[in-house]
């Protein structure tokens, strides 16, 4: 057996290995699907979490089904440096898989990881069903194995092996469905940069280990940006659309609602509008972009319910969210400009801008893991609000009577009193329907002094665990 250690070290997925821990010293065999969008660091955890167990990994292309199994054969003859596996040649998945588990460790527990699961069932439609049977009449009452079977289309996963139509529907002893990091823990992969440099960096990679390890900790934030979206060969410049490719039918589409929505247009009838649909034919490709966490549709957060014409959309993801900001939209001009003069020209202008708006998002992200610091108990929800009249960028509301409102200010260094009456004046506009309103400012940096009684957050404090 060995095992490859996870380049640039592992970052965390606490939560997820003690999950896969607690499966993994179960009495008896475990099947656990292992799923995420692209890039999200499913491999990392997997290989974090095969560390001295016995362990088969087994990545799947897009090919033939036969040439498919001897590949498979022959990682697991590496893997349990079993080298007579190699020179076996099984002609199906059942005789495969029986090969394997008799090579394992009888005394251990095996880890079996069939990764891109979706291109094994493209060449092998039979294997869902292979496994069911498997599972049924041998694995499941043993203790020899732990069955991971991990993929990057989330609505393949989700449809064919968790969905009621699937062969394994009914067999798993537990789900992971990886998300991004939070603002916190994407930190941790430039723990030497400052608060507000770990900011703008998850301003534009959000909580992709794969996108933040492309930030290189020797440039400034606008340096990598510079090279990483702008130079001839950069990573992010083709990215959005392998995103889409990967997981939608109707790429063009798709790119269509993001493009319109990242430039202001929130509506469902106004994106309709813009890219020629119907608001009938719009809402499939809505739901799907919403399910995969690349727009998010939010409303006026009040008690009882919103009004159904308040609903808007929103880019969600990060990188998208600035991609089409700042790149999509010049993608004809890029070439006259150097990476540094791109983003000085492109981006710099907007700079501040976008990052206010951002921090927006990240404050209403930190108003939870506040509320856990400060001993907060009960349910709450956490939104915005806005009317005809005013905007309120944070909006906690609480099961105990009270609702917490917040003004965030990314820009220079504001004076608290300043945007303390700037918040009362559009708190005044909030139904808050007798509740006890708290007021809440955030501020990129704490000021000297702050006036007895107000609440005041800066990135310090919203990153201190």
């Amino acid at each position: 057996m060995h095992f490859l250690p996870v380049p640039g070290g592992f970052v965390g997925r606490r939560a997820e290995l003690a999950a896969l821990e607690r499966h993994y010293k179960a009495p008896r065999s475990g099947l656990i699907p292992v799923y995420g969008r692209r890039r999200v660091g499913k491999t990392e955890l997997l290989l974090q979490f095969g560390t001295g167990k016995a362990t088969v990994y087994f990545t799947a292309s897009d090919k033939l089904r036969t040439p498919q199994i001897i590949d498979f054969v022959h990682a697991a003859a590496e893997w349990l440096e079993a080298p007579h596996l190699a020179e076996t040649a099984p002609q199906s998945w059942d005789a495969a898989l029986k090969l394997v588990l008799g090579a394992a460790p009888a005394s251990r527990k095996l880890v079996l990881v069939l990764d891109e699961f979706q291109w094994l069932c493209a060449s092998s439609p039979e294997l869902p069903s292979v496994l069911q049977r498997l599972w049924d009449l041998e694995w499941q009452r043993s203790n020899r194995l732990l069955l991971i079977l991990c993929g990057s289309f989330i609505g393949f996963m989700e449809r064919e092996v968790l969905g009621a139509r699937s062969p394994l529907h009914g067999r798993r002893t537990g789900a992971l469905r990886l998300e991004p990091f939070g603002f916190r823990e994407a930190a941790e992969f430039h723990p030497r940069w400052s608060r507000e440099e770990q900011a703008r960096a998850y301003f534009v990679c959000g909580g992709i280990p794969a996108y933040l390890r492309r930030f290189a900790p020797e440039r400034t934030v606008a340096q990598n940006v510079a090279t990483e979206f702008f130079a001839v060969d950069a990573f992010f410049q083709r990215e959005p659309d392998f995103l889409l490719r990967e997981e939608l039918a109707e790429v063009k589409q798709a790119a269509s609602v993001l493009e319109a929505t990242a430039r202001g247009r929130h509506s469902q009838s106004d994106i309709a509008r813009s890219i020629g649909l119907s608001t009938a034919a719009l809402a499939p490709h809505l739901k799907n972009l919403v399910a995969l966490g690349y727009l998010e549709r939010v409303f006026p957060l009040i008690p009882g319910r919103p009004p159904r014409t308040s609903v808007l959309y929103r880019v969600a993801d990060p990188l998208l969210r600035f991609w089409f900001r700042f790149v999509e939209p010049h993608w004809s001009t890029l070439r006259r400009f150097t990476p540094e003069r791109a983003f000085e020209q492109l981006v710099l202008p907007q700079w501040d801008a976008y990052c206010g708006e951002s921090f927006e998002r990240l404050c209403r992200e930190a108003l939870p893991l506040l509320y856990a610091d400060e001993g907060v108990m009960g349910k709450f929800e956490v939104g915005e609000y806005w009317d005809r009249e005013c905007q309120i960028d944070v909006v906690g509301l609480r099961t105990d009577g009270r609702v917490d409102l917040g003004e965030c200010k990314w820009h220079g260094r504001p004076a608290v009193p300043e945007v303390q009456r700037e918040l009362r004046a559009r708190a005044a506009h909030y139904p808050a329907q007798r509740r006890t309103v708290q007021e809440r400012v955030f501020l990129r940096a704490r000021p000297k002094s702050v006036a007895e009684g107000v609440v005041v957050h800066d990135l310090a404090s919203l990153y201190a665990e």
